[in-house]
């Protein structure tokens, strides 16, 4: 796989590589409690957000695991919206996304999330792993849309969903 950090677009969207700058308008965009009803916790402050960002940015641990993170620009405004990111080992990329609740039921997650997937498809990555919380129907019909589906594995409180090509 390439590991190179790249920008890449879709009709409305550009994915542009993480950066910790972005930790000031993100706080904004990922500040509803609501984003965290199906995943726990709490909205990151600016600094919480500054030091998890830096975190991502220094790399997995483990040199056999590539993490690639972008957050979510609608063009036309050059607004940030979410964020899409990819776990990558051994040819398989967990992979996850976020939009704002400002931003929701638009399709962008859709559009985040499938460009994410052609992305990887670009790269190599032949398997792709989202972990769902069963009741979370918004991201299981982002999962449907890109090809994803549920199996019978589950990682903690999530229904594992996969494509292999």
């Amino acid at each position: 796989m390439n590991e190179a950090m790249s920008t890449f677009t879709t009709g409305r969207l550009a994915m542009l590589p993480l950066r910790v700058e972005h930790a000031e308008e993100m706080a904004d965009v990922l500040g509803d409690p609501a984003l965290h009803t199906f995943i726990g916790g709490a909205p990151d402050t600016v600094e919480e957000l500054r030091a998890r960002y830096r975190r991502m940015l220094a790399g997995s641990p483990d040199p056999a695991v590539t993490w690639l993170n972008w957050v979510v620009q609608l063009r036309d405004e050059e607004r940030l919206v979410g964020t899409v990111q990819a776990t990558v080992g051994g040819g398989v990329a967990e992979i996850a996304w976020v939009v704002g609740t400002g931003w929701q039921g638009r399709g962008f997650a859709t559009e985040a999330a499938r460009g994410l997937v052609a992305w990887l498809g670009e790269q190599g990555v032949g398997t792709l792993v989202a972990h769902i919380h069963p009741e979370h129907h918004a991201s299981a019909a982002v999962a449907t849309a890109c090809g994803l589906a549920p199996t019978d594995e589950w990682e903690g409180s999530e229904v594992t969903w996969r494509l292999s090509r």
